[in-house]
């Protein structure tokens, strides 16, 4: 069985994986999209987004670790899209457009049911109504040996933190304060949980951090 991985998710100084009052014009929260400087600069997040520049070293690294034997992904429905509610119709399909990154299947969290999105190179959205154990189990499956990463937001983290069902986690800290929003780790006891620190590296735009769960 493959691992459940975290990669890749940047807080700021003060703890906050999202600012305050995400919308479809502030995916990320006011402020948020402050802590992904050093994710847009890289060689590989450019590729994604189908341009041929960006810087190469430990960040670059980092991003493209984080696809290393990915065989699905689990995001949180804040992940997927703005939509709050039952789903009013069909058309949102993602943040990516038609090809999004993924190009695995995804299995996203809501309590409102729709059938699966078939999108270009890959990427299939399944949604998953009964919860986080139901979606690692699914995702295991669709991973067929592979790991799965959980892509957030910080809501679905932490359940999975707070279960013990994550792995690996790579957080990367910007030198950035929100000051409120969504905080990842308030009131979780890591160690108690069994996580260790087993890496960490400085970068001139971010801290990389990465938690491993002990067996």
């Amino acid at each position: 069985m493959g691992k459940l991985r975290i990669h890749n998710f940047t807080v700021s100084i003060d703890g906050y994986g999202a600012g305050p009052d995400q919308s479809l014009g502030n995916p990320l929260g006011v402020g948020g999209m402050s802590l992904h400087g050093w994710a847009f600069a890289t060689r590989a997040f450019q590729k994604m987004l189908g341009n041929d520049r960006g810087s190469t070293g430990v960040d670059n690294d980092f991003i493209e670790r984080g696809f290393d034997n990915v065989g699905a992904w689990i995001l949180g429905r804040n992940m997927f899209g703005p939509v709050r509610g039952a789903w009013p119709d069909e058309s949102w399909k993602g943040w990516w457009g038609d090809n999004p990154p993924y190009h695995t299947p995804v299995f996203v969290l809501t309590h409102h049911p729709r059938a699966p999105i078939t999108m270009e190179g890959g990427t299939t959205f399944h949604f998953v109504t009964d919860g986080i154990e139901a979606a690692l189990q699914r995702a295991v499956e669709a991973a067929d040996g592979k790991d799965v990463r959980l892509g957030g937001g910080v809501s679905t983290i932490r359940q999975y933190l707070s279960a013990g069902l994550i792995d690996e986690m790579h957080v990367a800290v910007a030198p950035v304060l929100l000051g409120s929003g969504e905080h990842l780790l308030a009131a979780l006891d890591l160690p108690k949980l069994g996580y260790r620190v087993a890496e960490h590296v400085t970068t001139p735009g971010v801290t990389h951090v990465v938690l491993q769960k002990s067996n």
